[in-house]
């Protein structure tokens, strides 16, 4: 079960945490410390792989940092080509010489979906390339709603988020970390 394998590789972390978005929270999901092993990365996708397997989709698209190995393994697993979004200038692009054909139907894959921003600076990059995206591919979905796509994933874990002035960890004069890949702007 990926909650285990989250626990086992230390991806699953308790704490005081600065998310991205600017909340905060008691608990972090870090996705890279269970991806740097190859044959636990095939065991958590596997069952994503399977929810997927029925759906028409030509490729993969995982938007960096974190969607690179998950969508690399789904492309593994599902026998399709897997590619990658990245920011420059702070702008979410296709880059490398990868390609989306028009029409080409599109699954993104991503570590966790919280907001689904990295996901959704990756459709606006499909769609203006005419692209189709059919659905979300993750680990792990930490969203709080409907995200307006398909999500299929590993595990779907609710995780209390605070804003700082609401946060009882502050309150607590607990120090918060700042993991993730995205710079935080305050």
């Amino acid at each position: 079960m990926l909650i285990d394998i989250l626990k086992e590789t230390g991806a699953l972390l308790e704490g005081h945490f600065l998310l991205s978005s600017g909340k905060h929270s008691n608990r972090y999901v870090q996705c890279a410390k269970l991806l740097q092993y190859p044959d636990k990365a095939e065991e958590a996708i596997k069952p994503i792989a399977e929810k997927v397997k029925e759906i028409d989709f030509d490729i993969v698209v995982g938007p960096a940092m974190g969607g690179i190995v998950v969508g690399y393994e789904l492309g593994r697993q599902t026998g399709k080509p897997s590619i990658f979004t990245e920011r420059v200038d702070g702008k979410m692009t296709l880059r490398r010489g990868f390609q989306i054909e028009k029409g080409q139907k599109i699954l993104i894959a991503e570590d966790v979906v919280t907001t689904g921003k990295s996901s959704f600076e990756t459709v606006e990059v499909i769609n203006s390339l005419g692209g189709e995206v059919v659905g979300i591919a993750c680990l792990v979905d930490r969203s709080t709603g409907d995200i307006g796509l398909p999500l299929y994933s590993g595990v779907k874990l609710e995780i209390e988020t605070y804003d700082e002035e609401n946060c009882p960890l502050c309150k607590a004069n607990i120090p918060y970390e700042k993991p993730g890949s995205r710079n935080m702007k305050k």
